[in-house]
């Protein structure tokens, strides 16, 4: 780095190299593709803070922008595009948790907007969103105070 703080050389490794050389790694700015449960258990577990947004399928979930449901807080239920709301919900999965939302199917039969929803002759639809760990609500938390504080370093 020169006197005037500009980059004018790095070298890229992985932390495991930075420690051998006796390097204190306390924290690590990455992009969303190294926020995966086991890299953020591991730098916990090492005491070292990670600033990473979470992978987009981890924290929105894989929808497309006609495939979103409205999550309705007063009901605690998804409403699909067509005004419906679910009749129930249950926790569904062993390894990677989610809630299920389940519809009236005879309102899906009949609904103007079931192509591409509904597929004729099903016995139910449902609606299902992955239940974030413990660990990646605890990274967002972490995550979302540190934006604010890299935004205000770089506004001087």
């Amino acid at each position: 780095m020169s006197y005037e703080r500009i980059i004018t050389g790095a070298v890229i490794t992985t932390g495991e190299k930075s420690e051998e050389a006796g390097m204190k790694v306390e924290e690590i700015l990455t992009d969303a593709a190294y926020s995966g449960k086991d890299n953020i258990e591991l730098t916990k577990e090492k005491d070292i803070k990670l600033i990473s947004k979470l992978n987009p399928a981890v924290s929105k979930g894989i929808r497309k922008k006609e495939d979103e449901f409205e999550y309705n807080k007063d009901a605690g239920m998804f409403v699909c595009p067509a005004g419906h709301i679910a009749t129930r919900k249950a926790r569904t999965g062993k390894k990677n948790q989610t809630t299920t939302y389940y519809f009236d199917i005879e309102k899906c039969k009949r609904c103007s907007k079931r192509e591409g929803c509904y597929k004729e002759g099903s016995k139910s639809k449902t609606y299902s969103v992955t239940i974030k760990s413990k660990t990646h609500k605890e990274q967002i938390k972490y995550r979302n105070h540190h934006t604010i504080k890299i935004k205000k370093i770089k506004s001087y």
